[in-house]
């Protein structure tokens, strides 16, 4: 799931979580269990990712979806949008439109339920980064999904 976040084809997940999984078996003796096992595997995943875009790629982009695909789109209509999965499925395709440092961020901190920390250790990055990826991305969430559901964000608050 990391490495689809990170822009990767098919083959290209499978041979970085081949990589990973080697990684992580190699250095199994050297985890300390400073962080939960899963926090520790992802921050091996992130990195393989990252090594592999570096590697196999000239440029990577942290590109900009175009909002308007998203914004353009209105669903079945108030009701649809509504329920809670349809809810669901809107928010997190709008998450993937993301530039792909905020998106991650933001699939470890509500997907994945990491605390800020963990986040940190797993991007390789201090916590104050994440923090403001996680602002920038709910920022432009917030933009990108008033639109489809043809209200203002801001009435909720």
């Amino acid at each position: 799931m990391c490495c689809r976040r990170l822009g990767l084809s098919e083959d290209e997940v499978e041979d970085v979580a081949s990589e990973t999984f080697m990684a992580a078996y190699k250095a199994l003796g050297r985890y300390a269990g400073r962080a939960e096992l899963s926090t520790w595997l992802w921050s091996i995943a992130y990195r393989k990712g990252i090594d592999h875009l570096r590697k196999n790629r000239r440029e990577w982009q942290l590109e900009d979806e175009q909002v308007e695909e998203i914004a353009g789109r209105r669903e079945d209509g108030p009701a649809a949008a509504v329920q809670g999965k349809e809810t669901e499925r809107i928010v997190w395709e709008a998450v993937e439109r993301l530039p792909k440092l905020w998106a991650m961020a933001i699939i470890l901190y509500y997907r994945e339920q990491k605390s800020v920390a963990d986040i940190a250790e797993i991007m390789d990055t201090n916590e104050n980064t994440v923090k403001t990826y996680l602002f920038r991305g709910r920022r432009k969430l917030k933009e990108i999904l008033a639109e489809p559901f043809g209200e203002d964000m801001d009435a909720g608050k």
